[in-house]
């Protein structure tokens, strides 16, 4: 409880006022000295009075302002003994009981929202008015390929090394996309904002959209694919039947060679539409332990083959220790040749493409023309192609692989100049 100092002060001085009145009329007359002694009753009956009607209601009140300027709403005033303060008393105490339920209220729901943040399959970035990370849940680290350890508060997002994180420098405030990036993944983003306090707190919500939408995409092209092949090689086997039977009785020598050039470009066309078809025939892979040094040795003969005709110097990087993987030695291969060759044509001549085995890592690293960020966004969509006659079979043919084997991968040309295209297995 406070004390009023001013009240404290002027009460001692009436009181030695009143003692030192007393011990003058003590030496005086006596009918003075009782006049004294009541006058001195009378004042300490008028300090009582002006204290419990006066004091000691501004003193509830100061305690009161104390309490809520140290936001301690468990305490309570006690009444004072008048009517109209008790009731200012009483409003007050129901106030501070009515702030400690909201209190208590906006704890839980808060507690309730940090567990549904951590816990929510979608990635979540709560950023503050200078666009620099203050809280980001476990889903969103792993989109952004970070280490729980580091600590990316007060890191803006353009600073965060991950495609994802380059893509979502560019998202405007209040709107939704669906970003297709270079590591193949593919995400609805949304970059949103929540008041706190007067204020707007922008945040962006992370909903990966890979396996669905790599699932439909499927689908559809392989129900296109296998009714394209389904006509077009009934109608070449029709057409070719035709033109042998027409070479056959033809005596033109002009005729005949016609013929056998639409004979031959019918062949080009069955086996056109024969390699999209064997896109969607992949089997599932037949998964054997393999050392990668081991793996990827082997396979460096063919590869050298694609470097040398452009003069290219391959270079293989083995790890320190032996990597065991599970893996089709086949199907992998394949991805290796194709990667190297893509590496090849993007250099052109007298480059250098490095394969390196790191952990359970394969990395084939090249310093050829780079990846521009209109191609890095659509590299690993269905069909796609940089080259002016690609069909956009090989990195589709790599995706597929790749997925079959429960890897993640990404293709990036990184600030050194080098593009990379990383593939990591599962330990």
């Amino acid at each position: 409880m406070k004390r009023n100092p001013v009240f404290i002060i002027l009460s001692v001085l009436i009181v030695i006022a009143c003692v030192a009145l007393l011990v003058i009329v003590r030496h005086t007359a006596s009918s003075s000295f009782f006049i004294a002694e009541g006058l001195l009753a009378l004042c300490l009956l008028l300090l009582w009075v002006f204290y419990a009607r006066l004091v000691k209601p501004i003193n509830t009140i100061a305690n009161g302002m104390d309490l809520l300027r140290e936001q301690d709403f468990s305490s309570r005033l006690s009444p004072v003994g008048q009517s109209d303060a008790d009731r200012l008393v009483d409003i007050f105490n129901r106030m501070m009981a009515s702030l400690k339920e909201e209190r208590l209220r906006v704890r839980e729901q808060n507690h309730f929202l940090d567990l549904l943040i951590a816990a929510s399959p979608m990635g979540i970035i709560i950023l503050d008015d200078d666009d620099r990370v203050t809280m980001v849940n476990d889903a969103a680290l792993k989109f952004l390929d970070a280490d729980a350890s580091k600590a990316l508060a007060g890191k803006r997002v353009a600073d965060l090394d991950s495609p994802l994180s380059e893509a979502l420098v560019t998202l405007p405030q209040d709107t939704t996309t669906t970003l297709r990036l270079s590591d193949s993944m593919i995400y609805r983003c949304a970059r949103l904002s929540f008041m706190d306090k007067g204020y707007a707190h922008p945040f962006i919500m992370i909903e990966k959209l890979t396996d669905e939408v790599m699932k439909a995409e499927k689908f559809a092209y392989e129900k296109v694919i296998r009714m394209m092949a389904h006509e077009v090689n009934n109608s070449v086997a029709g057409v070719s039947s035709v033109l042998e039977t027409a070479s056959m009785i033809s005596e033109d020598p002009d005729m005949a060679e016609a013929l056998d050039v639409c004979r031959h470009r019918c062949e080009s066309m069955s086996r056109f539409i024969t390699s999209f078809a064997d896109v969607v025939k992949i089997p599932a892979p037949r998964l054997e332990e393999c050392d990668l040094n081991v793996f990827v040795a082997e396979t460096l003969p063919l590869l050298e083959s694609l470097c040398t005709v452009r003069e290219i110097n391959l270079v293989f990087r083995t790890s320190p220790e032996a990597v065991n993987v599970m893996l089709d030695k086949v199907q992998m291969e394949q991805v290796l040749i194709n990667l190297v060759k893509n590496a090849a044509e993007s250099i052109g001549t007298e480059g250098e493409i490095t394969v390196s085995v790191a952990g359970h890592e394969i990395c084939i690293a090249d310093n050829g023309a780079g990846i521009d960020k209109e191609t890095r966004q659509k590299i690993f969509t269905p069909f796609f192609s940089s080259k002016a006659d690609g069909r956009g079979l090989g990195l589709l043919f790599v995706s597929e692989v790749l997925n079959g084997h429960g890897c993640t991968f990404s293709l990036r040309t990184y600030d050194d100049g080098l593009t990379r295209f990383l593939i990591r297995f599962q330990p």
